[in-house]
């Protein structure tokens, strides 16, 4: 079976990659952990001076939640639990000692595009797009990527993002500041990715360390009633008849094709 995270180090870059691809990478908790694991493992290398987290494949980063695993989620404290569960993944990512680059190779939706967010830059294959769909599902943001959304581009551009759950190709995301570089089509992502991270690495281990630091001291502010605030609702969204509708909408059309 194969590991559904591969992780590998080099030229001063820690390389973080989603290995599920026939699941469109799907999160699922055990991916997470080792999401998590990898970040927190590489942590204190004083030779890394940056990460980057990507997925396999060429059609998604990351699709979302895993649907088989969350289907056996039932009621509002047991969705309070998993959403815990995954902030804690994701806050690997997002304090992160060092910059944290995501390659999107593929779609972010959902649970993906949060996983995005926490990462501190974000390089775009010229087809990956990112969208905070959760609505479709009758459910809100869980992972604190609602939180990492609306700092990042404000809250009329997230709320706009998340009430009209859109899908946004790789020219609007740039416009509205969710991806710092992106891939032309004649250009590789692994190609983009590079060109934009070699400055990067061409800077001391220590002095990436501090610029870090005081992005993560702004990010932090409220952080803990955000996450809260988030959490509370998304139980409270998970366990209302509209979520159980709409799994049950998704559902019927999956078997139908």
């Amino acid at each position: 079976m194969n590991s559904p995270v591969v992780v590998s180090q080099s030229d001063g870059v820690l390389h973080v990659c989603i290995n599920r691809p026939e699941k469109r990478n799907a999160l699922s908790m055990a991916t997470l952990d080792a999401v998590a694991a990898a970040f927190d493992n590489a942590a204190t290398d004083t030779d890394l001076r940056l990460a980057v987290l990507t997925g396999a494949g060429d059609k998604s980063f990351a699709a979302g939640g895993d649907l088989k695993e969350l289907s056996s989620v039932k009621g509002e404290q047991a969705a309070i639990a998993m959403a815990t569960h995954a902030k804690q993944a994701l806050r690997a990512v997002r304090n992160f000692p060092l910059p944290v680059v995501a390659a999107l190779n593929g779609d972010a939706l959902g649970g993906g595009a949060e996983l995005a967010m926490a990462c501190d830059m974000r390089v775009a294959a010229s087809h990956a797009r990112i969208g905070f769909i959760q609505g479709k599902l009758g459910i809100t943001s869980a992972w604190g990527g609602g939180a990492d959304l609306m700092r990042l581009i404000g809250t009329a551009a997230a709320l706009q993002m998340m009430t009209r759950m859109e899908v946004l190709e790789t020219a609007q995301a740039s416009a509205m500041g969710l991806y710092n570089a992106t891939a032309d089509e004649q250009t590789s992502l692994e190609d983009a990715v590079e060109a934009f991270i070699a400055p990067i690495r061409s800077q001391s281990p220590h002095v990436l360390r501090s610029f870090k630091a005081m992005a993560l001291h702004l990010r932090q502010n409220n952080r803990e009633e955000m996450d809260s605030l988030e959490t509370r609702n998304f139980g409270l969204a998970w366990a209302h008849p509209d979520h159980d509708r709409a799994v049950e909408r998704l559902l019927n059309k999956t078997r139908a094709t």
